[in-house]
């Protein structure tokens, strides 16, 4: 694994001369004599060792005055965060960054570096020891590469392109695209062949690090999945979305040629894409180095079989913090069916109708807001009058804050929070943590499916406490090590999806 900001020079070079696809998204070749940076798979002949420099991030390379190729298109790369497990401050700034952190605000690092709890200068340091680059730079690389993503994959007007991916107008988004390529977008564009959009909605690919197990991954979502909100069918992921008082639609599949996703986007604000994008990768854990936490985790020599039966298993996100609080507390002490169908209810009960055209039979409503559940009589479910208390309690809190399930703390200081309020304990704010913050330590201890996983021969398990100590060696991918331990159950050619534990597999909080 090549070290974020430390590069190898030789190992580098030999990487892009094999076009080695175990670097591609960890690594970018910028190449002097033409001022162009490509991935190391790029097709192009191999330029000469002594006009090559070496970056972490197409960020970098691009701040270092180099454009993207056009020929390889640096931003279908897989974005892997190959530094995440040294900063993870640095991946909490870059998930706000794709939610729109840094669009358009005057000051918006110092406001960045403040929702992270840390200074300014402390934040561009570490921006520039782990990615190479400024967190301007970063933003400013993420636009460019997402506008270029949208002019070839769709046939979106310019206009609304440079509004999707971040442009304050049109002639921002002309000027940048020339001074960066030397060519207006409509050029661009032109040389793009069989540039199409999907009959309906806009369809871009999502590129993932191989392996991936993409049937895994619907199993789990197909077990949870809400009536009405989501559904799995046909080898495709549907879901309702919401945002900003404007209502959605969305679908996702594997790309035909295996190595990547693909999503079908349907939603009236083109301003929203970026965001939306961002989502549906956390939930699909699209961004994980899967190779890198494979051989850490493989070093256990429980864990070892595991990761080799099932090597690309990812850690399912959720689409919202909010809702998977919701659903978490719901499923306590109950069976993940009935708690399947119990946030059926609610939605039927307080879930907006999804009036949008040409959306799936199947998905009939949006999941409620926090405001409406606040007012909601959540008891008529039919419930513990205490977990409907509950439920009331955290749909106010969020209501009053509604960064509560935000990236901006770490993981001690966001399981601390979600433990304050009323109904979550230790295993479900460590399952918030895992799955809608995308914290690849977080780590339920006291899950009984993990212990039962770890029970020696004579069946006795470890107490929490052990398998605490024990997992100190999975650092930082503890929620890796969890899911694997979840899928061990079955084996892989028949794994069912309840195996996949909810929180009523759990010794579950009060």
């Amino acid at each position: 694994m090549i070290a974020p900001m430390n590069l190898d020079r030789a190992a580098c070079y030999r990487a892009i001369e094999t076009r080695d696809a175990r670097f591609d998204g960890r690594l970018f070749v910028a190449v002097k004599t033409t001022g162009i940076y490509c991935r190391p798979i790029c097709p192009a002949r191999t330029p000469k060792p002594e006009n090559c420099v070496f970056f972490a991030s197409a960020a970098a390379a691009q701040e270092a005055g180099f454009r993207p190729c056009l020929r390889c298109r640096p931003e279908i790369s897989p974005d892997l965060a190959a530094w995440r497990g040294t900063s993870n401050t640095v991946q909490r700034a870059l998930t706000l960054i794709a939610e729109g952190a840094l669009d358009g605000e005057a000051d918006g690092v110092d406001a960045l570096a403040s929702r992270l709890g840390l200074g300014e200068r402390q934040l561009r340091r570490l921006f520039r020891e782990h990615l190479g680059a400024s967190p301007i730079a970063v933003a400013q690389t993420r636009r460019v590469l997402f506008a270029k993503q949208l002019l070839h994959e769709t046939r979106l007007p310019m206009t609304e392109v440079a509004l999707a991916a971040g442009f304050g107008s049109l002639r921002r988004f002309n000027h940048t695209f020339k001074g960066l390529f030397g060519r207006p977008p409509r050029a661009i564009r032109r040389s793009v062949r069989g540039a199409a959009a999907a009959p309906a909605g806009i369809a871009l690919s999502l590129p993932h690090a191989q392996p991936y197990d993409w049937e895994a991954m619907l199993r789990f979502l197909a077990a949870r999945a809400i009536p009405g909100v989501e559904e799995v069918a046909d080898g495709r992921y549907r879901r309702s979305i919401a945002l900003e008082g404007s209502q959605g639609w969305i679908a996702v599949t594997r790309h035909k040629r295996g190595d990547g996703l693909v999503a079908v986007i349907h939603f009236p604000s083109v301003k929203a894409l970026p965001g939306i994008v961002a989502r549906i990768r956390r939930v699909f854990d699209l961004n994980a180095d899967i190779g890198a936490i494979a051989a850490h985790l493989a070093q256990d020599a429980r864990l070892k079989p595991l990761v080799a039966a099932r090597p690309g298993l990812r850690v399912p996100g959720a689409w919202d913090g909010f809702e998977l609080a919701v659903r978490a507390i719901l499923g306590q002490q109950i069976t993940v069916g009935a708690a399947r169908g119990l946030a059926g209810k609610l939605v039927q009960r307080h879930g907006q109708p999804l009036a949008i055209a040409g959306a799936p039979a199947s998905l009939t409503h949006v999941f409620p807001p926090p405001e409406a559940l606040a007012r909601a009589d959540i008891a008529a479910l039919g419930m513990p009058r205490a977990r409907a208390a509950a439920l009331a309690g955290l749909a106010a809190t969020v209501a009053a804050d509604p960064d509560l399930f935000g990236a901006s703390a770490d993981l001690d200081t966001a399981t601390a929070r979600f433990r304050a309020l009323d109904g979550i304990g230790e295993w479900t704010a460590q399952y918030i943590a895992m799955r809608a913050l995308r914290e690849p330590d977080a780590f339920p201890a006291a899950d009984i499916g993990l212990l039962r996983a770890l029970a020696d021969a004579e069946d006795k398990r470890p107490s929490p406490a052990e398998l605490l100590r024990r997992a100190e060696a999975w650092r930082p991918w503890r929620a890796y090590a969890a899911i694997h331990l979840w899928a061990a159950e079955a084996p892989p050619a028949r794994c069912p999806a309840a195996r996949f534990p909810a929180v009523s597999d759990v010794r579950a909080a009060p």
